[in-house]
């Protein structure tokens, strides 16, 4: 292989024509190496995450680890950032495969040793998050048991001690956790950006300014929105437990994290998901737009059991169809929205145009395939949805109508200043992972969330959130992709039609599932992220379109 990089390399030199050529032999010898590659390591992954095996999570990591030493390749890398340097690479194509393949061979520009340390130490703190089980008086408890609690529980005592057991993996993985921080900044540094963060929304074709630009609008138009909200959730808080709103604690929330908005007594969508199918449901509402789903679905893994990641995720095996879905389904609100938005991750990758180059056949941006997932997720609390697919009466319908889009905006507001907790505490962990996390997380929660910490709290509660660990310096796309999810549905409720005098609805809506396939699944990653976005919706990302749908109402 190196013999083949030199040889290129000079071929690459000579003319812009044979330049291509060599471009073109290049990927062609690297897809023929990393495809069965990746297969294999996405295979052992998902055995990993199913069965919570060790020894899954250990071919996982080394094959993990051989694939990043590909992508650590110095000549290949000189070879292809000469390429790109010299220009010449006219075939739109061609020239999006090297954009991608220089950011894939940059991240990996590291010492092969330090490499290997980042990658085996990511999956051991990864296998602790899969395995470990928080503990109530001394008995383990499920994520679904602590999510339970949360739900229905009263007595404080009770949330308490399920918030705690929250957090007990934190306190686990804090220190490994740190340990990859550190690793992930050396090898930032060695690539000469100051730290990780800044390196990865770099590679992701992202900046931190820009992402703070968005924030920070956001941040000011929700401001006052927030401080609303807040005091009449704290209100009704306070009267349910029957405290002062000064008493009010982070167990009194709707999960532990506050990323969700408390039950509203005037509308609880759970009630209209009980004694319901929601495999079913997700099942039947996919097929009616044209985006059957039925082998994703004969392939996933649905249901909760003892070793199993207890989250939720898609994964595409191979870039060729063999797409899946892990959840831990229950029949509620929460797991229609969880299987609705992970199916639309699968669908994204399921509909990419397999005429497209191996390495195009990925989502533009890991927002826009969130921005997806979101976009379905949402319906589980849509009322023409639940009105039509859950066969609601009409003056059910009439009911919840007003009731679900308070709902929405309460729960797309929280988010969103959760995502922001996310955001900076992430930037500023990578800056100085060595300063007072604990003290910098609670000052972030109380800015952004309003929530005060426990009285004498020193333990590491932001290590308990998996994120740090498999997806770093990832969730400000979530935020994003609220974003665009948003200008997607301004989009097509403009676009698409409506019925005579009524609500505009997703159910049944073929025109929906042919929009979504032509203009975003299909075109996978040929254009860049904003390209793709301006060529779907007819215009830039903004927050213009979230701001008026939940804040600005």
């Amino acid at each position: 292989m190196k013999k083949f990089f030199g040889m290129v390399c000079v071929l690459a030199l000579s003319c812009a024509h044979t330049g291509e050529d060599a471009l073109r032999q290049f990927i062609a010898a690297h897809v023929a190496q990393v495809q069965p590659l990746q297969k294999e390591a996405n295979l052992a992954y998902w055995q990993a995450a199913c069965s919570g095996d060790s020894a899954a999570y250990s071919r996982y990591a080394a094959l993990n680890l051989q694939l990043r030493r590909i992508y650590s390749d110095r000549q290949a890398f000189e070879f292809l950032t000469r390429l790109q340097k010299n220009g010449g690479i006219t075939d739109p194509l061609q020239a999006r495969q090297l954009q991608l393949l220089v950011n894939a061979y940059m991240e990996n520009q590291i010492d092969p040793e330090l490499l290997k340390r980042m990658v085996e130490r990511a999956a051991e703190v990864e296998q602790t998050f899969s395995t470990f089980r928080g503990q109530i008086d001394g008995a383990a408890v499920s994520a679904g048991r602590i999510d339970e609690i949360f739900k229905n529980e009263v007595d404080a005592g009770k949330r308490r001690s399920a918030w705690e057991a929250s957090k007990q993996v934190g306190g686990r993985i804090a220190q490994d956790l740190l340990e990859l921080v550190r690793l992930r900044n050396q090898a930032a540094r060695s690539l000469g950006f100051k730290d990780y963060h800044a390196l990865s929304l770099h590679l992701a074709e992202q900046s931190q300014e820009e992402v703070e630009r968005v924030f920070a609008e956001l941040f000011e138009l929700s401001q006052a929105p927030f401080i609303r909200l807040r005091r009449q959730m704290d209100e009704k808080l306070a009267d349910k437990f029957h405290i002062a709103i000064s008493g009010l604690a982070p167990w009194h929330y709707q999960d532990p994290f506050f990323q969700e908005a408390p039950a509203d007594g005037s509308f609880d969508p759970d009630l209209y998901y009980a004694g319901q199918d929601v495999k079913q449901l997700a099942m039947r509402f996919y097929s009616g737009i044209g985006l059957d789903v039925t082998d994703i679905l004969a392939n996933s893994d649905l249901y909760e059991r003892d070793g199993k990641n207890p989250h939720a995720f898609s994964t595409d095996i191979d870039r060729c169809g063999d797409v899946r879905i892990l959840c831990n389904l229950q029949n509620n609100e929460r797991w229609m929205e969880t299987l609705l938005h992970e199916l639309g991750h699968a669908t994204y990758d399921r509909y990419h145009d397999q005429s497209l180059p191996y390495l195009l056949r990925q989502p533009a941006h890991a927002f826009t395939t969130e921005a997806i997932a979101m976009f379905f997720g949402r319906f589980s609390r849509q009322p023409e949805w639940m009105r039509d697919m859950l066969n609601l009466p009409p003056a059910e319908y009439e009911k919840i109508k007003e009731a679900s889009a308070s709902s929405m905006a309460a729960k797309q507001l929280i988010f969103a200043r959760w995502t922001m907790v996310m955001y900076y505490f992430e930037k500023e962990l990578y800056a100085d992972p060595d300063q007072d996390l604990n003290r910098l997380w609670w000052r972030l929660v109380e800015k952004y969330q309003m929530i005060h910490p426990p009285l004498d709290r020193h333990e590491p509660d932001w290590a308990a959130k998996i994120h740090f660990t498999i997806a770093p310096c990832y969730y400000h796309n979530y935020l994003l992709g609220e974003l665009f999810a948003s200008q997607l549905t301004d989009y097509v409720k403009n676009s698409l039609p409506a019925p005579a005098g009524g609500a505009w609805s997703a159910v049944g809506c073929t025109a929906l599932g042919d929009t979504l396939r032509n203009r975003i699944f299909k075109p996978a990653s040929r254009y860049r992220w904003d390209e793709m976005i301006t060529r779907a919706t007819g215009q830039p990302l903004s927050a213009r379109c979230f701001v008026r749908q939940f804040i600005t109402q």
